[in-house]
């Protein structure tokens, strides 16, 4: 059972779950960088531990500082929110490593779900229908450009590893399909494009792949 439990968050998301943790009776810690120490995710807390300075690289990214914080609170679990460290199987590796709790999906599961070609293959090989698309190891832009004419217009071209929906782009028809693949590497700073049908007029439903309570 946890019995403190540390936040490596901030905003609505770390205040949704102190609410969560008080009616279980569970103890909370919100961690926060210079520019939250009066925010009010460190007010809801029941104690508060100063990571680092404002932006994020210097704060809620840093892992380390995110650990000595669990070790001085004397937290036995973290939980990350979304975003940040939430979806970085390293950091959760870590966390498990110094012997804490880490409220979330396995780093295997993280790994085997980072990459949206890698997912969509482990999908496939489950018998998920999928939407047709190209996510080969075979990077070239004359290879892309014949994937894109296999697969049909439209489609959608999109970081295989995520950019935060910057590297998103619709093309509609072959002579388009060259400019997108270079901004999409350039969204996420990865070299591997992911390519498939595209959908108008749809409708996005998320679902969770991997729950884990208090």
């Amino acid at each position: 059972m946890i019995k403190r439990l540390l936040i490596a968050n901030r905003g609505e998301i770390a205040c949704r779950i102190i609410r969560t943790c008080r009616r279980l009776g569970v103890a909370t810690v919100a961690v926060y960088s210079d520019a939250d120490a009066g925010a009010r995710h460190v007010r809801m807390a029941d104690h508060g531990e100063h990571i680092g300075g404002s932006p994020p690289a210097e704060s809620y990214l840093r892992m380390q500082a995110v650990l000595d914080a669990a070790h001085r609170s004397a937290a036995d679990a973290i939980h990350p929110g979304f975003g940040f460290l939430s979806e970085n199987a390293d950091f959760a590796e870590a966390v498990e490593a110094a012997g804490l709790i880490f409220v979330g999906p396995r780093a295997s599961s993280m790994r085997k779900l980072g990459s949206k070609a890698g997912a969509k293959q482990l999908m496939q090989a489950h018998g998920v229908p999928v939407v047709p698309g190209y996510s080969g190891e075979d990077q070239a832009t004359d290879r892309l450009a014949a994937e894109a004419d296999a697969i049909g217009y439209p489609l959608m071209i999109k970081a295989a590893h995520g950019g935060g929906g910057k590297g998103m782009r619709v093309v509609r028809a072959a002579s388009d399909a060259r400019r997108p693949v270079h901004s999409a590497a350039i969204a996420c700073c990865w070299s591997a494009i992911w390519k498939h049908r595209g959908i108008s007029s749809s409708r996005y439903l998320a679902t969770a792949t991997a729950i884990c309570c208090i």
